[in-house]
């Protein structure tokens, strides 16, 4: 058979496809149609909508002139969020049905989209903190505008401090979404639930984990490679995951965590603490603290991720 006579098998792979496809429905129990979950393509266009927004001399249009910023933002604003109400209706539409909940109404929808446009100054505050300690914390900068354009670490922030404030008023799925297209490009995992203060820099950040119950100070530095982590899953009676419990380390204000670090569990690192390369940590330390592999006490217990 040649490539002109155009035969895949088109036909039949469509049907082994729609068979495995039924038999997935039926063994979750959906054969009647699934409801749709957000779309990942409509949140890359969402969040670059309110990046611009957000910046819009640096992240908005090439071709934006200052006359026209506040047009910009106002349009940009309007659309972005008539297709994020889309995305949390077919969210919280999901979770009621997956659920057995009655369906969730579209006022119910507004007001959560609503109050999280009335966020938005208060995440471009912390964002500016967050640039501000990217510029003074690396000698390479020269601009903390390059901070924004260029770092993967404030790329990753804005995702996270966005979807934070869904997560929070319950819209996890979606926010999920949000920090794992940032995870994608940067390599820096940071979970929508972790709670994080003003003026955090990740600096290099490839390979940073930040789980979902962590809470971070202000004026955390973290480096490339760092883990802030379970250190083992609670199993309810019947062996499943027990979830939402704090499992996740506290990071107090002013404390440094250097590349390769691994913390684990509901610990505290107390406030100005510095974190040695590599150090794996699995209790808490007082404030001040110089931890490094050599006074580091050994811990053998056993470890989950």
């Amino acid at each position: 058979m040649t490539y002109e006579n155009g035969n895949f098998g088109i036909d039949d792979l469509v049907a082994q496809l729609r068979d495995i496809r039924v038999r997935s429905l039926d063994e979750r129990d959906r054969r009647d149609k699934p409801p749709k979950l957000p779309s990942r393509k409509v949140l890359i266009d969402i969040l670059e909508g309110l990046s611009g927004a957000l910046f819009p001399n640096r992240l908005g249009r090439p071709d934006l002139r200052d006359e026209g910023i506040d047009y910009f933002v106002g349009n940009t604003l309007d659309t972005v969020l008539r297709q994020l109400y889309e995305q949390i209706h077919r969210e919280l539409h999901f979770m009621a049905e997956h659920q057995g909940l009655v369906r969730v109404s579209k006022s119910d929808v507004y007001e959560l989209t609503r109050e999280f446009a009335a966020q938005l100054p208060r995440v471009r505050e912390l964002l500016d903190s967050d640039i501000q300690a990217a510029y003074q914390g690396d000698p390479a900068a020269r601009t903390s505008d390059e901070t924004l354009v260029c770092y993967p670490g404030i790329h990753a922030m804005i995702h996270q401090r966005l979807a934070h404030e869904l997560y929070r008023l319950g819209a996890p799925l979606t926010a999920r979404m949000m920090t794992e297209l940032a995870h994608s490009a940067t390599g820096i995992d940071i979970h929508p639930g972790a709670q994080i203060g003003e003026s955090f820099f990740v600096d290099h950040g490839t390979g940073v984990v930040i789980g979902e119950t962590t809470i971070i100070g202000s004026r955390v530095r973290l480096y490339q490679a760092v883990t802030l982590g379970a250190k083992r899953f609670e199993q309810a009676d019947d062996g499943s995951l027990v979830k939402g419990h704090a499992r996740h380390p506290i990071v107090e204000d002013d404390v440094v965590i250097y590349a390769g670090a691994t913390i684990l569990g509901r610990i505290t690192i107390g406030k100005g603490s510095v974190i040695g390369g590599n150090v794996w940590l699995t209790h808490s330390v007082a404030p001040n603290s110089a931890i490094t592999q050599a006074n580091v006490r050994r811990n053998d217990d056993a470890i989950v991720f």
